[in-house]
C-alpha cells in the first residue's frame, strides 16, 4: 500500500495509531461497545429534543433581535449538527457502519461541531463582557451585524477546518475488524496530524480558554459589586458556563496536547502502560466532548430566565388553547345531546296523540 493511514478511530476516537501498538495490542476499546451506543442513544433524543425547543423559542417567540440570541442561536445549530451525527457514532461503536460516505460525515461533523462550538462560546463569552463590562449594549443593532459577520466567518473557519478531516476519513478493512481512519498521502502524515492537533489545541485550549476565562472573571467581579436581588443566580449562571467549558473541552484538549508532544517526540510513550493510559483518557475525553451538545441547551438557555420565561409562557398558552378547545369541544356534544333530546320529547306527544 503506497498511502500511509493514520489516526485510527476506535469506538469513540478516530487517533492515530501509537508507535508500538502492534507490540502492545491497543487497538481495542477500553469500553463495552454497547454501552457507548446506549449513551450515544440517550444523549441524541436529549440533545435533540433541547436543541430543537431552544431553536423553536429564539426563531418563533423571542426572534433573533440582539447579539445573545444570536450566539444562542449559532450555538444551538452546532449541537444539533453533532447531535444528529450521534446515532452513526453507536452504530459505528456496534460495527454496524461500514459506509466510506458516513465515515467521512462523522470525521468532518466532528470537527464541525467542534470548532464552532468553542467559537460561539468563545463569542458569546465576548458579548456578556462587552455588554456587563463596558455597557456596550446601546450599540443595538451595530452590533448585531457585527454578531452575523462574525458567526459567518467562525461557521467558514469550522467547515475549512473540518474539509481535511472530511476528505481523508475512509473505512479500512484490517484483520479482524473495519475501522474509521484518515488516510493520508504517504510522505506527509505527520505534518497533517500536527496541522489538525495544533488546530484543535490552539482553538479549544490557547485561544477560547484563556479569552473565556478573562471574560467571565471580569463579569464577575462586575456582578458582584452590583446591589441587584438576582445577582446570585447571575453568578451561578457564569460559574456554569465556565465549568461546563472545563469539563467537556479542556480535557481532551490537553490529551491532545500530548499527542502532539508525542509525535515531536518530546514526550515519549514507550511504555505499554502509558500508551494503553493515554488511550483510554483520549477514549473517554472524547465521548465526554461528543456529548457535550446534549448539555449546552440547559446551561445556556433554560438556566437563562429570559429563556425560561418565554417557554413557560409559550407553553401556558398552549394549555390554554387546548383547554378551550376541550371545553368548547364538550359545550358542543352538551349541545348537540340537548337538541336530540328536544327533538324526542316533542315526538311522544304526538305519538302517544296518534295512537
Amino acid at each position: 500500500m503506497t498511502e500511509s493511514y493514520a489516526d485510527r478511530m476506535d469506538t469513540t476516537s478516530y487517533y492515530y495509531d501509537e508507535p508500538g501498538a502492534d507490540l502492545c495490542n491497543n487497538q481495542n476499546s477500553q469500553l463495552n461497545s454497547n454501552l457507548k451506543a446506549a449513551i450515544f442513544y440517550i444523549f441524541f433524543v436529549l440533545g435533540l429534543i433541547g436543541n430543537i425547543t431552544v431553536l423553536w423559542v429564539l426563531l418563533k417567540i423571542m426572534h433573533v433581535k440582539n447579539m445573545t440570541n444570536l450566539c444562542l442561536l449559532n450555538l444551538a445549530l452546532s449541537d444539533l449538527l453533532m447531535v444528529l451525527s450521534l446515532p452513526f457514532w453507536a452504530l459505528y461503536t456496534q460495527g454496524h457502519l461500514k459506509a466510506n460516505g458516513l465515515c467521512k460525515v462523522m470525521a468532518g461533523t466532528y470537527q464541525v461541531g467542534f470548532y464552532s462550538g468553542i467559537l460561539f462560546v468563545t463569542l458569546m463569552s465576548v458579548d456578556r463582557y462587552l455588554v456587563i463590562v463596558h455597557a456596550v449594549a446601546v450599540l443595538g443593532a451595530k452590533m448585531l451585524r457585527y454578531g452575523i459577520v462574525a458567526s459567518l466567518v467562525i461557521w467558514m473557519i469550522s467547515i475549512c477546518a473540518a474539509l481535511p478531516e472530511a476528505i481523508f476519513a475512509a473505512m479500512v478493512k484490517e484483520e479482524d475488524f473495519t475501522s474509521c481512519q484518515r488516510i493520508y498521502p504517504a510522505g506527509s502524515s505527520r505534518n497533517w496530524k500536527l496541522f489538525r492537533n495544533f488546530g484543535e489545541n490552539a482553538v479549544g485550549l490557547f485561544i477560547s480558554l484563556p479569552i473565556i476565562a478573562y471574560c467571565y472573571i471580569r463579569v464577575l467581579m462586575v456582578v458582584k459589586k452590583t446591589k441587584n436581588s438576582k445577582k446570585d443566580r447571575a453568578i451561578k449562571l457564569i460559574l456554569g458556563i465556565v465549568i461546563v467549558f472545563v469539563v467537556f473541552w479542556v480535557p481532551y484538549n490537553v490529551v491532545v496536547f500530548l499527542k502532539t508532544l508525542q509525535e515531536f517526540e518530546i514526550l515519549s510513550l514507550s511504555s505499554c502502560e502509558t500508551q494503553s493510559n493515554i488511550n483510554v483518557a483520549m477514549e473517554w475525553t472524547e465521548l465526554i466532548a461528543l456529548t457535550h451538545c446534549s448539555v449546552n441547551p440547559v446551561i445556556y438557555a433554560f438556566v437563562g430566565e429570559k429563556f425560561r420565561k418565554c417557554l413557560t409562557n409559550a407553553f401556558s398558552r398552549y394549555l390554554r388553547c387546548v383547554k378551550t378547545y376541550q371545553s368548547t369541544s364538550t359545550q358542543s356534544k352538551v349541545s348537540e345531546n340537548e337538541t336530540s333530546n328536544t327533538g324526542l320529547f316533542f315526538t311522544s306527544p304526538a305519538k302517544s296523540t296518534q295512537v
